[in-house]
C-alpha cells in the first residue's frame, strides 16, 4: 500500500490532503493554547477566591477560627490554593510538553511538505518538457513528410511534361530528394525523442514519483504519529497532578471529619462565659393585707440588705437579677473594666502574653546589638561601636516601657482573678485579693437582661426594672474601701502617669493597703480618694503586723 503506486495519478489531492492534515495540527495546537489558558485564568480564580475568604490578620475575624469548623473551612481554603497550584503545573506542563515542541514541528513539516512537492513539480515540468518535445518532433516529422510527397509528387510531373526543361526537370528532382531527406532527418529525430520520453516516462511514474510520494506518506503518517503522542501527553499532563489533587480532597475531607460541635460549643462558654453566678428564685410577697403592705424578708426591695451579708462572689443571694451592665458607647477602657469578671480576665491575660513577647523580642534584639557592638571592639575595621549606642539604649527604653505596661496589667488581671471564684488552674494568686470589692454592676436603665442581652422584660415592669438596676449599683457603691495593712516611705519621687499608678514625693509616707505579690508593684493609698500602684523598689514598707491578712515584713 504506497501512496506513490495506488496514487499516482493525484499529485494535486494529495497536496490538498497534506494541507489539511497541516492545519488539523496547528488547530490542535490552538486547542492546547487556550486550555493553558483557561488552566491560568482558573487557578488564578481560585487563588483569589480563596486569599478573598482568609481571615484578616489583627482582626476579630482571625479570631473565629478557633473554632473547628472555621478552623476546616480555613484548612480549605489552603486546599483550594494548593489545587489553584496543581492547575498552574496543568498549565506550564502543556505548554513545555506540547506547544513548545509541536510549534516547532509545524514549521519542520511544513519545509518537509514544500520540499517534497517542490521536487515533484520539478518532475512534473520534466516530463512535460519532453513530452512537448516529442510532439515538436512529431509534428516536423509529419510536415517533413507532407513536404517531401509534395515535392516528388511535383517532380514526377514535370519529369512526366514534354513542354518543360531538362533543367526545371533537374531543379524538381534535387527538390525532392533534399525533402526526402529532411523528412528522414525529422524521422530519425521524432524516433530519438520518442524513445527519451519513454525512458524519462517510465522513471517518472515509476521511480521519481513512487519516492516522492512515498516520502510525502511517510511526512503524513509521521504527523499523524505526532498528534497522537501529543493526546497522549495531554492525558499525562492532567493525569500526573491528579494524585496531588486527591491529597487536596482528601485534606478537606480530614479538615471536615475534624469538626467537633462538642468542642465548638465549650469554645463559645469559654469566648462568652460571664463569670456570673445565674439569679435565684423570686420569693413570693403576700399582699393579702390590704391596709399594711408588709414586705418579706426576702423580697426584691429588701434584697440590697440580704446581699451584703451574703458571699458576694461565691454564690448569688436569691431574689437577684441578670446582672445589668451598661453597653459600653465609647471607646473600651484600658483595663477592661467594662467586661463582664471572667471575659475581663481573658483579654488581660491576653494583653499580657502580647506584651511578653513584644518585651522577649526587644531582649533579643538587644542580644543582638551587643553581640555586634562586642565584635566591633573586637574588630574596629567592621564597625563603628559607638555607632550601635543610639540603637541600644533605644531597646532599653522599649524594654523598660514594655515592662512597666505588663506590670499595669498583670496588676489588673491579679485583682480581677482575685475577685472570681476559684477555678483551679484559671486562678493564680486569690488569698489576698478576696477582700477586693466586686465588680459594679451599671445601671441598664431601659431593658432586664442575661448576660448574652437576649431576654428583654415587658413594659409594665420597666420602672420595677429600673429601681432594682439602681440598687444593685448602689449595693457595690457602697463598698468598703480596703484597709490599710501598713505604712511606707517613698524613698524617691515617682510620677505616676500611666492608669492605675499614683504619683509620690521622695520622703512622703504613706497607707500600704497591697503588698507587693512578686509583679514588682505595691498598692498605697493616700487619702481616701488617691489609691494606686507605685514601684516596689520607691518605697520602703512597714506592714502591721496585728493587721488583718498581713505578713510579717523582713
Amino acid at each position: 500500500m504506497s501512496w506513490g503506486t495506488e496514487l499516482w495519478d493525484q499529485f494535486d489531492n494529495l497536496e490538498k490532503h497534506t494541507q489539511w492534515g497541516i492545519d488539523i495540527l496547528e488547530k490542535y495546537i490552538k486547542f492546547v493554547k487556550e486550555r493553558t489558558e483557561i488552566e491560568l485564568s482558573y487557578a488564578k480564580q481560585l487563588r483569589n477566591l480563596s486569599k478573598k475568604y482568609q481571615p484578616k490578620k489583627n482582626s476579630k475575624e482571625e479570631e473565629e477560627y478557633r473554632y473547628t469548623a472555621c478552623r476546616a473551612f480555613l484548612s480549605t481554603l489552603n486546599e483550594m490554593n494548593d489545587y489553584a497550584g496543581q492547575h498552574e503545573v496543568v498549565s506550564e506542563n502543556l505548554a513545555s510538553q506540547i506547544l513548545a515542541g509541536l510549534a516547532r514541528y509545524v514549521q519542520e513539516l511544513k519545509q518537509e511538505r514544500k520540499s517534497h512537492f517542490h521536487d515533484g513539480r520539478k518532475a512534473q515540468q520534466h516530463i512535460e518538457t519532453c513530452w512537448k518535445q516529442l510532439e515538436s518532433s512529431k509534428r516536423r516529422f509529419e510536415r517533413d513528410c507532407k513536404e517531401a510527397d509534395r515535392a516528388q509528387q511535383y517532380f514526377e510531373k514535370m519529369d512526366a511534361d514534354i513542354n518543360v526543361t531538362k533543367a526545371d526537370v533537374e531543379k524538381a528532382r534535387q527538390q525532392a530528394q533534399i525533402r526526402h531527406q529532411m523528412a528522414e532527418d525529422s524521422k530519425a529525430d521524432y524516433s530519438s525523442n520518442l524513445q527519451k520520453f519513454n525512458h524519462e516516462q517510465r522513471d517518472y511514474y515509476h521511480t521519481h514519483i513512487p519516492n516522492i510520494f512515498q516520502k510525502i506518506q511517510e511526512m503524513e503518517e509521521q504527523r499523524i504519529v505526532r498528534l497522537g503522542e501529543s493526546m497522549k501527553t495531554y492525558a499525562e499532563v492532567d493525569r500526573q497532578v491528579i494524585p496531588i489533587i486527591g491529597k487536596c480532597l482528601d485534606g478537606i475531607v480530614k479538615a471536615a471529619e475534624g469538626i467537633d460541635g462538642k468542642t465548638d460549643s465549650q469554645l463559645v462558654i469559654e469566648a462568652y462565659k460571664s463569670g456570673f453566678e445565674p439569679p435565684g428564685d423570686i420569693e413570693f410577697e403576700d399582699y393579702t393585707q390590704p391596709m399594711k403592705r408588709t414586705v418579706s424578708e426576702n423580697s426584691l426591695s429588701n434584697s440590697r440588705a440580704d446581699s451584703k451579708a451574703e458571699p458576694k462572689f461565691g454564690g448569688k443571694p436569691k431574689g437577684k437579677l441578670w446582672p445589668f451592665i451598661k453597653k459600653n458607647k465609647g471607646a473600651a477602657p484600658e483595663d477592661f473594666s467594662n467586661l463582664p469578671p471572667e471575659q475581663r480576665r481573658k483579654k488581660l491575660q491576653q494583653k499580657v502574653d502580647e506584651l511578653n513577647k513584644e518585651m522577649q523580642k526587644e531582649m533579643d534584639q538587644r542580644e543582638a546589638i551587643t553581640k555586634m557592638k562586642d565584635v566591633y571592639l573586637k574588630n574596629p575595621q567592621m564597625g563603628d561601636p559607638a555607632s550601635l549606642d543610639h540603637k541600644l539604649t533605644e531597646v532599653i527604653q522599649n524594654i523598660d516601657k514594655l515592662r512597666l505596661e505588663a506590670q499595669k496589667f498583670e496588676a489588673w488581671l491579679a485583682e480581677v482573678e482575685g475577685r472570681l471564684p476559684a477555678r483551679g488552674e484559671q486562678r493564680r494568686q486569690s488569698g489576698l485579693y478576696d477582700a477586693q470589692p466586686a465588680p459594679a454592676v451599671n445601671n441598664c436603665a431601659q431593658a432586664r437582661e442575661s448576660p448574652d442581652g437576649s431576654y428583654t422584660e415587658e413594659q409594665s415592669q420597666e420602672s420595677e426594672v429600673k429601681v432594682l438596676a439602681t440598687d444593685f449599683d448602689d449595693e457595690f457603691d457602697d463598698e468598703e474601701p480596703l484597709p490599710a495593712i501598713g505604712t511606707c516611705k517613698a524613698l524617691y519621687t515617682f510620677d505616676g502617669q500611666n492608669e492605675g499608678t499614683i504619683s509620690v514625693t521622695e520622703g512622703e509616707t504613706l497607707y500600704v493597703i497591697e503588698e507587693d505579690k512578686g509583679d514588682g508593684w505595691t498598692r498605697i493609698r493616700r487619702n481616701e480618694d488617691e489609691e494606686g500602684y507605685v514601684p516596689t523598689s520607691y518605697v520602703e514598707v512597714y506592714l502591721d503586723k496585728n493587721a488583718k491578712g498581713a505578713k510579717t515584713y523582713i
